[in-house]
């Protein structure tokens, strides 16, 4: 049984589109996982250092592809019980933490995160069947 309710904190940039920045790169395969993380009840949190229209960019990203974002840069659940600015998650993906699966792509400068990989490792830890 998969875990429901969860908040996961999603980066952008080289996780869930291959690193073209400022431009917006390729799905990186990350449409599928997020649409079954959505199905489960999970809340994503984009969690990008882009700002401005570059951040718009990137939510109207989720929206074409039909991902409901939760909240971007922000968790509002968290402003109850804390001002710290870090956003506060269950999970966090991101190309750049340790321990993140990746994958190289032809003609990008850098590795992007394996959203094969990642799914198997969403599953061993219960937040997808």
């Amino acid at each position: 049984m998969a875990i429901r309710d969860a908040t996961i904190a999603i980066d952008f940039d080289g996780t869930v589109v291959t690193y073209a920045y400022p431009e917006i790169g390729e799905d990186a395969g990350a449409v599928p996982v997020l649409k079954e993380l959505t199905g489960n009840g999970c809340r994503l949190i984009l969690f990008s250092m882009r700002h401005g229209k570059l951040l718009d960019q990137a939510a109207e990203w989720f929206r074409r592809n039909g991902i409901p974002l939760y909240a971007v840069n922000e968790n509002p659940g968290q402003k109850r019980w804390t001002s710290s600015p870090k956003v506060h998650a269950d999970l966090y993906i991101d190309d750049s933490s340790l321990g993140c699966p990746l994958r190289f792509v032809d003609g990008v400068k850098r590795p992007v995160a394996d959203w094969v990989r990642i799914r198997e490792q969403l599953v061993k830890e219960g937040f997808l069947d």
